[in-house]
């Protein structure tokens, strides 16, 4: 390390300055999609980015098996710097996940270092689709366990501690709140800030890596790099944040109380991915499809047309669902998807759709349990259409139900093997439009 110098003074680039700077190449186009919330010296990064390649790094830090929909602003910001040339490398946290980052609210519980690992794992592996790893731009998948696991205390609290100032760690937001609750802060997440400073100093030292991208809500952590940087080797390097994207009622983008989007498919299905984004508030789609999608400026304004339009069409919602549902689970799947979409409330062949996608795709609908054999009046009872066997063969009678799409037209007869799709669901229908699955028993 070098001698210290002073302390970088920089002040972020607020979104009032971005809008009205005026940027060239791949920053002109994350301007325009709105993905630059703060930054330091914006002209000045985008001179260093129009110079030639210049590395850069996302953290992951690994607090599930998977990430969730919160993190697709990264990973496609990650996707368009590498697609302009420039180097990405993704740092995948095996130590700073051990630690926790501090929540504005309560303390986070500790994973042991067995989870953690595994979670490494499957979140390097996640990312890899969105990035090239060949190539003169080649992207570098890295875990900061390799150079935290070989610092001793003493060491990083000589070495790497006396860099950082206590005054400037108390005014992250999370800290000074935790702060002023009855909870208080541990020592342990109080420093994060500084296990994630020392990434960006040993990134730039052994990688050259000069730009650090996160969230906006990382601006204090994403600093604290840049200041140590400084500090040590007398250095300007950069910092740029995402925003926090919310829903139209102001919650966090793509989070509810304990019901995540995710990623990992196994965690959220796809026809539930694909619904999440078929579901976009009007006032809110145009800003996913820039912020998300890699479709170009002509295709996007083309979709903004039609919602100001013919917004009942929802054809806007339905390019952001098959753009996000292919980009995170491919083509195939999101034809399958589709496909169960069109066949449950379309004209489409149910019994040609995935057993597993159906499954998935009614596992919300209510419904019953219900034998191969039994009457046709105590399945219509059975999934909740009807109230009495009396009722029910009125329904019947009147020729408003269809299983599989196809219209029930004896109503003395009962559901057969045939009728269940991949021998587990059928999909029973009252009127046009209102569904429930019939699910066999056992």
């Amino acid at each position: 390390m070098n001698a210290e110098t002073e302390l970088s003074t920089q002040e972020p680039t607020t979104p009032r300055d971005t809008q009205d700077a005026v940027l060239s190449g791949v920053l002109a186009e994350l301007q325009w999609r709105g993905v630059i919330a703060q930054s330091t010296d914006l002209l000045e990064l985008d001179r260093m980015l129009a110079a030639g390649p210049v590395h850069f790094y996302i953290g992951f830090d690994p607090t599930a098996p998977s990430l969730h929909v919160g993190s697709l602003v990264q990973l496609v910001t990650m996707r368009r710097l590498q697609e302009a040339g420039h180097i990405p490398v993704v740092l995948v946290g095996g130590s700073t996940g051990l630690i926790g980052d501090p929540r504005p609210t309560s303390e986070r519980n500790l994973h042991d270092r067995e989870t953690v690992a595994r979670w490494v794992d499957s979140i390097a592996q996640q990312v890899r689709p969105f990035v090239h790893f060949e190539g003169e731009n080649a992207a570098t998948v890295v875990n900061n366990l390799d150079w935290f696991g070989q610092l001793g205390a003493l060491d990083f609290l000589r070495d790497v501690g006396k860099h950082f100032r206590v005054n400037q760690m108390l005014k992250k937001d999370a800290v000074s709140a935790r702060l002023e609750s009855s909870q208080g802060i541990s020592y342990t997440e109080f420093s994060y800030q500084i296990l994630q400073g020392y990434d960006f100093w040993h990134l730039f030292t052994s990688l050259g890596v000069r730009l650090q991208v996160g969230g906006q809500d990382q601006w204090g952590n994403l600093m604290a790099g840049v200041d140590y940087v400084h500090r040590v080797e007398g250095e300007s390097v950069h910092a740029l944040t995402t925003p926090l994207v919310t829903e139209a009622s102001g919650r966090k983008f793509g989070k509810s109380e304990g019901n995540a989007i995710w990623l990992d498919a196994s965690m959220t299905s796809p026809w539930t991915f694909h619904q999440f984004w078929l579901n976009a508030e009007d006032e809110k789609v145009v800003e996913y499809l820039r912020l998300f999608t890699l479709l170009d400026r002509e295709q996007i304004a083309e979709l903004e047309r039609e919602v100001a339009e013919a917004p009942f069409k929802r054809t806007a919602q339905r390019a952001l669902a098959r753009e996000m549902t292919t980009l995170v689970h491919g083509a195939e799947i999101t034809d399958g998807v589709e496909a169960a979409a069109e066949a449950l409330f379309g004209k489409g062949d149910l019994q040609q759709v995935d057993a597993g996608v159906l499954l998935d795709a009614t596992a919300e609908l209510t419904g019953g349990e219900v034998e191969v054999g039994t009457s046709w009046v105590d399945v219509v009872v059975a999934v909740g259409f009807a109230d009495s066997r009396k009722a029910a063969k009125r329904l019947l009678g009147e020729g408003g139900i269809s299983v599989n799409s196809q219209k029930v037209t004896d109503p003395e007869g009962a559901i057969t093997d045939a009728d269940f799709v991949g021998g587990q669901v059928a999909v029973v229908k009252r009127g046009r439009r209102t569904l429930a699955a019939a699910r066999r028993a056992g």
